[in-house]
């Protein structure tokens, strides 16, 4: 890592975000760049302004987040990496304040959705935000008692908030992955460590294409992590698949199935090659991840 030293990674968010702490988390030597939106955050690589991007793609709560899936193939972007990050989401608001007299809670669209229990107990109204520490940065400007913000606790510290309740998640397997953007792959030989391949692909528009275009992955013994799909341009004909597989390229029954994949697609881009992130082997059980 020192040859990354003074480079910078960039994330959605303001600083004290979950994407902030993932960052540190995972590159304690680049410092976090914040970017208004997905969008900035891959420029910025694109630009040269950060040596990677570090964007959640999912989370075991709120599900897939959507505009990432709609980025990534036009981005020009490869994924280098991920991470299983543990969220933790604490109900914070100015001193002189008490949980009865919170009436309004802020915060990123998703970390509403991870906390809804909460917010129905305190009979509150959500509010959205364009992140969690953003949340926490305009409570604590506005300094109204009756105002909360749903965010890390790293957030609390850095703009001056009181905790009135800790890990309000509804669940305790709230946990996001994230991938790292850059704007060369990582072209590490298999190394007999875990690999994971993304790309996407489209069908051709006839009948068993999507049978005939998985049936590759199944014959030759190929575990296929994640499949969506979604659609693109202005047709509900033209869909889209976002495909995960655990398995590099150059493995031969790897290469099997992708050559069996290329005979039913009309469009197939590669998005990235990686090694699995270790937490992902205890993924299956997230209430052990998230201690």
């Amino acid at each position: 890592m020192a040859k990354l030293l003074n480079k910078k990674i960039a994330y959605q968010g303001e600083t004290g975000a979950n994407s902030y702490v993932a960052c540190i988390e995972m590159f304690p030597d680049l410092k976090p760049l914040a970017c208004a939106t997905f969008e900035d955050a891959a420029l910025a690589v694109k630009s040269g302004d950060a040596h990677c991007a570090m964007i959640p793609i999912e989370n075991t709560l709120a599900g897939r987040v959507a505009d990432v899936h709609l980025l990534l193939p036009n981005a020009n972007l490869q994924i280098i990496g991920e991470l299983f990050f543990a969220v933790h989401l604490h109900l914070m608001a100015p001193y002189g304040t008490s949980l009865d007299k919170i009436s309004d809670i802020y915060s990123h669209v998703h970390a509403l959705g991870q906390c809804r229990q909460v917010i129905r107990r305190l009979k509150a109204t959500a509010h959205i935000s364009g992140d969690t520490a953003g949340a926490a940065r305009q409570v604590a400007e506005w300094n109204d008692l009756s105002k909360a913000a749903l965010a890390p606790e790293i957030a609390a510290d850095i703009y001056g908030l009181n905790i009135l309740e800790r890990s309000v998640e509804d669940k305790n397997y709230n946990v996001t992955r994230f991938i790292i953007l850059a704007m060369n792959s990582d072209d590490s030989s298999p190394d007999g460590k875990p690999y994971i391949t993304t790309f996407i692909f489209r069908i051709r528009n006839v009948p068993s294409a999507l049978y005939k275009a998985l049936g590759g992955f199944a014959s030759n013994g190929v575990n296929m992590t994640k499949l969506e799909s979604y659609q693109v341009g202005r047709s509900f004909n033209a869909t889209m698949f976002y495909v995960d597989i655990e398995g590099h390229p150059s493995d031969y029954n790897v290469k099997l199935a992708l050559k069996d994949l290329s005979s039913s697609t009309v469009e197939f881009k590669m998005l990235g090659t990686y090694k699995a992130c270790p937490k992902r082997t205890i993924i299956s059980n997230s209430s052990e991840l998230c201690k």
